[in-house]
């Protein structure tokens, strides 16, 4: 039994390396682009901040992409259009300081700016006739009610989301229904990179 418990315990250590490792390669991939967004955020009159911006990158692509931003849709309506990562950095960065304007002009938290990155701008509007603060239940009713079905699922079918901060509430996304976790998810992820530059 010590030995099953201690092998387990090994798989578990080693597991766990592993991910240690892993993230900590994504977050110097994402900070390789630290200047070119230092540059880019000098170029604008915006709220956005160099925190927000790199750790936007790291839930989109882990800058593991040409289009790190995946701003090709707010630019164009179609993905991957972009394919230069200081393109697509300027078209995020634009895009993003586009919401967090709308976002005080409307009176609402500036995740609600960082969620309406995933959901486009009409979810400013809802967040503000709604509460005025994004959450994760207004979240969840603007995916069902009006994303998905936008996008032709209108049956309110769900998928399985492995990712620890949609897990604690379910793990469900639904098909077609943008992303209910990302500000949490940017938000977890500014704190990971500041994390992992200690290391």
């Amino acid at each position: 039994m010590k030995k099953l418990t201690r092998t387990i315990a090994l798989v578990v250590l080693v597991f766990l390396a592993y991910q240690f490792y892993k993230i900590h390669r994504d977050v110097k991939q994402v900070m390789t682009y630290q200047t070119m967004v230092q540059e880019i955020l000098a170029e604008n009159d915006t709220k956005a901040n160099e925190e927000l911006v790199l750790a936007m990158i790291y839930t989109e692509t882990k800058g593991k992409q040409a289009d790190v931003m995946q701003s090709s849709e707010s630019a164009s309506g179609y993905a991957d259009t972009i394919t230069d990562s200081k393109e697509s950095i300027r078209q995020g960065v634009e895009y993003l300081s586009q919401n967090l304007l709308l976002a005080e002009e409307a009176n609402v938290d500036a995740w609600t700016a960082v969620q309406a990155y995933n959901y486009g701008p009409a979810y400013i509007e809802y967040v503000a006739q709604n509460g005025g603060k994004n959450t994760i239940e207004l979240s969840t009713s603007y995916s069902k009610d009006i994303v998905a079905p936008s996008l032709g699922n209108t049956t309110a079918q769900t998928y399985t989301y492995y990712h620890p901060i949609a897990l604690l509430h379910g793990g469900k996304l639904y098909v077609n229904g943008g992303n209910i976790y990302y500000s949490r998810q940017v938000r977890f992820n500014v704190y990971l990179i500041r994390l992992m530059g200690l290391f």
